[in-house]
């Protein structure tokens, strides 16, 4: 069977976990694509026959590049994200990857400046920051999205925030 081509940061997401789990190799990009060689957060998620099996990402750039953004979170996603047990060899046919290159934040007055199905959304109060991505199943409203980000952050409902889209 011809396995469809993949997107190039998503066969480099693909790669990596698959060498990391099997091998604990982490790889190295073989050719960068232009938008690998530019700097932004990036966020690799992992899904098993549909279900989500682990998301992690920087909201902004931590690496010299978007390939290496990707290579650690893709690592990450497969093994540290704190919902799920790490990715063992046995379940690499059943997964599937996406990757999202972040834009820069850019801040918004007011709910109105939001989208869930065009902008991801970012809440922060003091330290603590909360990101969603855009256009997710289940998310309709801009108030789930806002909600959802103070739940992963931390932020209780009476506490003042910023949004960043």
């Amino acid at each position: 069977m011809k396995e469809k081509k993949l997107h190039p940061l998503v066969r480099l997401a693909k790669e990596t976990v698959e060498s990391y789990v099997k091998e604990r190799k982490i790889p190295k990009p073989k050719e960068l694509t232009p938008e690998m060689k530019e700097r932004a957060g990036v966020f690799v998620s992992i899904k098993k026959l549909g279900a989500l099996r682990g998301c992690i990402g920087t909201f902004e750039p931590t690496k010299a590049n978007v390939a290496e953004e990707t290579i650690d979170n893709a690592i990450s996603s497969a093994t540290r994200d704190p919902r799920f047990p790490p990715v063992n060899a046995t379940e690499l046919s059943q997964l599937s990857y996406s990757v999202d290159v972040l834009t820069r934040p850019e801040p918004v007055e007011n709910q109105s400046q939001l989208d869930p199905k065009r902008y991801g959304v970012i809440v922060e109060s003091g330290f603590r920051r909360g990101l969603l991505l855009p256009d997710l199943e289940g998310v309709k409203t801009v108030e789930q999205q806002i909600d959802i980000c103070r739940q992963k952050a931390g932020i209780f409902p009476h506490e003042p925030i910023k949004l960043y889209r």
